[in-house]
């Protein structure tokens, strides 16, 4: 197929619904933090975030399913039809999530709502992403066809990029107060109009000419499920498109955005507004690159640019991490002493029915940044409420950093979405060649969605866990006077990523032909 008269129109229908069912999905991980103190108990912060985070992936974890729900639909009855319906179950869920009560109205039935409509989600999104990703490729020319489908590839951080500027905008419309009360929920609710409006541009489309001829001619599979894993030679294709292709890139992509956005904040402590700021400049001076090694997939070859990627990841992770820590790292700054400012107050908390110590620190560097910490001592009958043999205090640091310190972490983290555009903006081209027309839409969708959703999905939950391990590691050797066990416990997250990047690389260099392609033209 050589024309490609209205292939314009073609990336632009699918983009957009690919881009809003990316913005509905990421909505939730951009809103996190403020997530988990809304659905889950706030006993405690950090396994409430722990939580949330859990949440969060439970959405990536079933997005299989919904790749062989929908790819098998798409293989039956057509890919346009099957990622319409995906289209209107993510937006109804994420619609949703944002008129759940919080956890202190309807107490269990919070967390519980939220884990269903999540699990909708990415049932909805295993379906969406594979038909997409077809669609445009049997539309597009073969020798242009990593260029053309790394359109729909930009659709995924452009999503990210989106919900994050939705929140900021948000936020700055609104008081504080009001954003932490019930503005959280305006992108939620805001995403039903970018569906219905991306439904109407969808509803109009064709069929992938390709699928139709199939069709046409009476070859479509009759059992899509049974013909991609039940025959042999396919599901070896399967099998070496997961682990020597969609696993590594998985990782790469979610700690390249979402592990770092949350490293950022969580770790760094730096001010939200500012994290989703240096997050949305860095995402959107990356974005251009999918197209950039899509387009060069079609003249080198997709395998050389994504594992590249991959084994660029493997060694400059902790290098780039340890930057990033350390450029914000208050030890390293000198403190302006005679402008720091600390006051008390006594605040009500509606769930003792006492009160709370607050006690706001504010403190300034001669670099122009600014650390406010706020501790919180819990009362009972007027004293410290003790738990564990010592006050209960909750302490929450923000800092915000000058304006030097901003594009240096807006640098580190481009040059982690520039990672993230070698190894994705080749694959979806990659994995459409791989498998006949009949049973491409179940056969790629799998793959995909066990790398990204499982093996990517669970990145944010595993790498906060093993860091948060190895930080309580160190202080139980700290009380006992032993030697710490980890001299950076804040990179001890990153060897999920590293590791599962170095076996897929390994696995793709031997294993992978580049000549392999299933694709009719």
């Amino acid at each position: 197929m050589s024309n490609t008269k209205g292939l314009w129109k073609i990336i632009g229908a699918s983009s957009v619904g690919t881009l809003i069912e990316w913005y509905d999905f990421y909505i939730f991980g951009s809103l996190a933090t403020i997530i988990s103190t809304k659905f889950f108990p706030s006993d405690n912060p950090t396994a409430a975030f722990l939580a949330t985070l859990a949440t969060f992936a439970a959405g990536f974890v079933v997005r299989p399913f919904g790749a062989l729900f929908f790819g098998r639909l798409g293989d039956l009855i057509g890919r346009k039809y099957t990622f319409m319906v995906t289209l209107l179950l993510m937006g109804g869920a994420t619609f949703a999530i944002g008129c759940i009560p919080s956890y202190e109205s309807i107490g269990f039935f919070a967390p519980l709502l939220v884990l269903l409509l999540r699990l909708l989600q990415g049932l909805a999104l295993g379906g969406e992403y594979g038909g997409a990703a077809t669609y445009v490729a049997e539309h597009a020319p073969a020798n242009r066809r990593g260029y053309w489908t790394s359109w729909i590839q930009t659709t995924a951080t452009v999503g990210l990029f989106v919900s994050l500027l939705v929140i900021m905008i948000t936020r700055l419309s609104i008081s504080k107060e009001a954003f932490n009360e019930w503005g959280w929920r305006v992108p939620f609710w805001v995403s039903i109009l970018m569906v219905l409006v991306s439904y109407i541009i969808r509803k109009n489309m064709h069929e992938s000419p390709l699928f139709a001829k199939v069709k046409a001619e009476g070859k479509t599979a009759a059992n899509p499920l049974k013909e991609s894993f039940g025959n042999k030679l396919n599901f070896k294709f399967v099998l070496l498109a997961l682990f020597g292709a969609t696993m590594g890139q998985g990782v790469v992509w979610y700690t390249g955005q979402f592990y770092a956005m949350s490293f950022i904040e969580k770790i760094c402590s730096v001010d939200k507004m500012q994290s989703d700021t240096l997050m949305a400049i860095a995402l959107l001076m990356g974005t251009p690159f999918f197209l950039v090694f899509g387009g060069l997939s079609d003249r080198i070859g997709r395998k050389k640019i994504m594992l590249a990627g991959m084994l660029i990841a493997v060694f400059a992770y902790r290098p780039i991490y340890e930057k990033m820590y350390q450029t914000v790292n208050l030890k390293n700054k000198t403190e302006v002493v005679d402008q720091t400012t600390v006051s008390g107050v006594l605040k009500e908390n509606a769930k003792t029915s006492g009160f709370d110590s607050v006690v706001t620190t504010d403190k300034y560097y001669t670099d122009g940044t600014h650390l406010n910490e706020v501790k919180t001592t819990t009362l009972e009958n007027g004293v410290a409420k003790i738990v564990d043999g010592k006050p209960k205090v909750d302490t929450k640091k923000t800092i915000t950093i000058n304006d030097g310190d901003k594009w240096t972490l807006v640098f580190l983290v481009f040059i982690q979405v520039l990672l993230v555009t070698m190894v994705y903006g080749p694959i979806a081209a990659f994995l459409v060649e791989l498998f006949p027309t009949k049973i491409r839409y179940t056969s790629m969708s799998l793959p995909y969605h066990i790398g990204n959703g499982v093996f990517g999905g669970l990145l944010p939950a595993v790498a906060t866990y093993l860091a948060s391990k190895a930080k309580d590691a160190n202080t139980v050797a700290e009380k006992a006077n032993e030697a710490l066990p980890y001299a950076q416990p804040y990179l001890e997250g990153l060897w999920y990523p590293i590791i599962v990047s170095a076996i897929c690389f390994v696995i793709g260099l031997v294993y992978i032909n580049s000549k392999i392609k299933h694709i009719e033209d």
